[in-house]
Parts: C-alpha cells; structure tokens; sequence
C-alpha cells in the first residue's frame, strides 16, 4: 500500500512538470505547476521526519502565493491594458512581476527565504526532488517569459552572492547543499542569456553531482559537518568519493562540475565581463568552504593514517556510489580525452 502511494504522487508529481512545459496557454501551465504541487506534499509527510508537517505547511504557503501572483499577473497580461500608449511600458512590468512569482517558486534570491528552512526540515530524498525535478517546470517558465536582460542579471548576481556568502558558516549538510543550490540557479539563469540549451547541459550535470552527493548523506544517515568528520573514518574511499563530488559541485577543475561553467565564461565574458567576474569570485567562495570541509575531515580529523586502508573492500551497496563518483570526478577528464581523439 505504501508503495501504491508513493508510485501514484510521484507519477502525478512527474506529469505536473509535463504538462507545464508541453503546454501552449498560461492557464495550462498554471495547471500543470499546481498539478506538481499538490503531488509533492503528500511525499514530504514521514513518520521519521517531526517536522515533515511543518515543512510541507510552509512549502504549500509559499508556493500558494506565488501561484496566486503568477495567476494575476497572467489575468493582466491577458487583458492587457486599455491604455495603447502605455502598453509596452505596462507589458514590461507585468512580465517582471510573473518572473518575480516564478523566481519564488524556484527558490532564486532575493526570494530564497523559504529554501533553506523547508530544506532543513526534509528526508534526503525529497531534498533532491526539490534540487533537481522541482526546478524544470520554472526555469523552462523563465526562458520563455524573460523581457529584460537587466533583470536576469540583477537576479544572477544577487542568487550568486547569496548563494556563496550564506554557506560560509553552515554546520547543517542540507542548508549547506541549499545554499549551493541558490548559488547555482544564478549560473542556470545565466544560461538564459547565452543559449537556451546550454542549460540542458548544465542542469544535467547539476542533478548527476546532486545524485552522486546525496546518496552517500542517505545511506549514512549524514545530516550535520560532526557526522562527516567522526562517523566516516572507516568508509575511507566514500569519504574520498564525498569530498571530490563536493569540489566537483563547487566547480573545481578538472572535476566534472567545472565543464559547464567553462562553457558559460568563455560566452559570457566576450559581452559581460563584469558579471562573469563577479559570478567566478562568488564561486570561490563556495569553493572555500568546500575545501575546508576537506581539509578538516581528511587531515584533522581522520583516525588513521596508513592511505592502504582506503582500499578496503566494497560491498555491492556501495557500487552505485563509487560508479556514479568516478564518473563525476572523471568526467571532464574522460570528455576532453574524447574531444582531443575525435
């Protein structure tokens, strides 16, 4: 029965998005967005989770408003204005108020503030529904809707610096994986101005680091950066894995992470070099904090120095792990290896 449940709210949750994005009228992917919604709060309730009511009351809320600004300003754009001389100007403003409504749907800065505390309180399985599915509908929504240049890079910015700067003194794993995802929504948005499938790539890449990332937090139960340091020095090639999918998340070459935001600095700074700049330090600053978490659970906090150790052998459980971290840690290696051959 309990599987019959989850099978039906997450085929429901998958058709959401579908029709969101195949749908030719607003009023379709309005629907498809609502569709989504109601699918996705009944996968956050857990018997295991205290906070799984709290949670998902807050998601609704939150979303529930910017559904409701999304579904008036459509109205209005609808019915546009009676006034022909002031139609552009009433376009242009009606159009940044529908993106404000699916920025905060998506979680973006400035209207991050519900994104961090609804991941607090998640089970890591739905943390990376919320990361990864729960962004296709809104962001395909953004590349259709973006009128301004302007705009989207007020938005870049803010959601990089927020992005890097409230990760800095993060003790919890899932606000720390929050505030990544904020920083990398603004390196998504940047896409928008480049090529539309430029973030196919990017987001591809994105959910697969995710994925590599998350499964280890939930398979060893991991939630806080005292769990990583203590709980893992007898898992020493998970722990590898751990930490190399975390600087490949923050963009450090030649990790995987690091190709798509390749592709995105040598577009953006033959006409934004400005942004660009400042998107690279913002990501420093991730990287900053990633590398500590490395160089404290490696070096300070690590029970056993023989390196030997680390080649214990694997259960089957782990297989998926490693397989999926050797990809992420090999895969600009692997890719500039093939492009060099062909």
């Amino acid at each position: 029965m309990f599987l019959i449940y989850k099978l039906i709210f997450i085929s429901t949750l998958f058709m959401g998005t579908m029709i969101t994005i195949s749908s030719y009228s607003w009023l379709g992917a309005w629907m498809g967005l609502e569709i989504n919604l109601l699918s996705f709060i009944p996968l956050m309730k857990s018997k295991n989770n205290s906070y799984s009511s709290e949670t998902s009351m807050k998601y609704f809320l939150v979303q529930a408003l910017a559904s409701s600004i999304f579904l008036f300003s459509m109205i209005l754009i609808i019915s546009k204005s009676k006034m022909i001389n002031e139609l552009y100007l009433f376009n242009n403003s009606m159009f940044m108020i529908l993106n404000s409504a699916i920025l905060l749907k998506l979680g973006a800065a400035p209207f991050h503030f519900w994104f961090p505390e609804i991941m607090e309180g998640m089970n890591w399985t739905n943390s990376l529904i919320l990361m990864t599915w729960q962004k296709i509908a809104p962001m395909i929504l953004l590349s259709y809707t973006i009128k301004s240049n302007e705009f989207i890079s007020i938005i870049i910015i803010i959601s990089t610096l927020i992005g890097s700067i409230g990760g800095l003194n993060q003790i919890s794993l899932r606000k720390l994986m929050a505030y990544s995802s904020i920083n990398h929504i603004g390196w998504m948005l940047s896409t928008f101005l480049i090529n539309d499938m430029l973030w196919i790539i990017y987001f591809s890449i994105y959910s697969f680091m995710s994925l590599s990332i998350i499964q280890i937090f939930n398979k060893f139960n991991l939630f806080m950066l005292k769990q990583v340091f203590n709980m893992m020095n007898s898992k020493y090639l998970i722990k590898f894995f751990l930490i190399t999918n975390l600087l490949s998340l923050g963009g450090l070459p030649p990790f995987l992470g690091f190709f798509p935001k390749w592709i995105i600095i040598q577009n953006l700074s033959l006409n934004n070099f400005l942004m660009i700049t400042f998107m690279i330090m913002m990501t420093l600053i991730t990287l900053f904090f990633y590398l500590r978490i490395a160089y404290s659970s490696i070096m300070i906090s690590n029970n056993e120095n023989n390196f030997l150790f680390m080649m214990n052998k694997t259960n089957f459980s782990n297989m998926l792990i490693n397989l999926s971290s050797f990809m992420s840690i090999n895969g600009l290696i692997i890719y500039t290896m093939m492009i060099n051959f062909y």
